[in-house]
């Protein structure tokens, strides 16, 4: 799940706008007829922001493996279940993991 947010461009260039305090991000969506949409973010929370150093540690490194830790204790703090290194279903990650960011806008 992690691999394949990574390589979503939309995704990381998001977060690295929502990363500073008070940024206003215009979204466009060249497929719909809709005008553009100015949505004014305040300060991301910790979930949001273990998110977007993880994306760009892994876009940046040079070593080759990157460990999610503090990603992983963000998770866990908003969903308890992923605690005590269990097997989890990767759907019910990327769910707690979308969900719990968007609960910090």
């Amino acid at each position: 799940i992690l691999q394949n947010l990574s390589q979503t461009p939309v995704l990381r260039e998001l977060l690295k706008e929502a990363k500073m305090p008070d940024t206003t991000v215009k979204i466009e969506s060249p497929e719909l007829s809709m005008e553009p949409q100015l949505i004014k973010l305040d300060q991301p929370g910790p979930l949001t922001l273990a998110m977007y150093q993880f994306l760009t540690e892994m876009q940046e490194t040079k070593k080759g493996v990157v460990t999610p830790k503090e990603l992983f204790a963000q998770v866990c703090k908003k969903a308890i279940r992923f605690k005590g290194y269990q097997q989890q279903d990767s759907h019910e990650l990327l769910r707690y993991l979308l969900d719990g960011m968007r609960a910090e806008e």
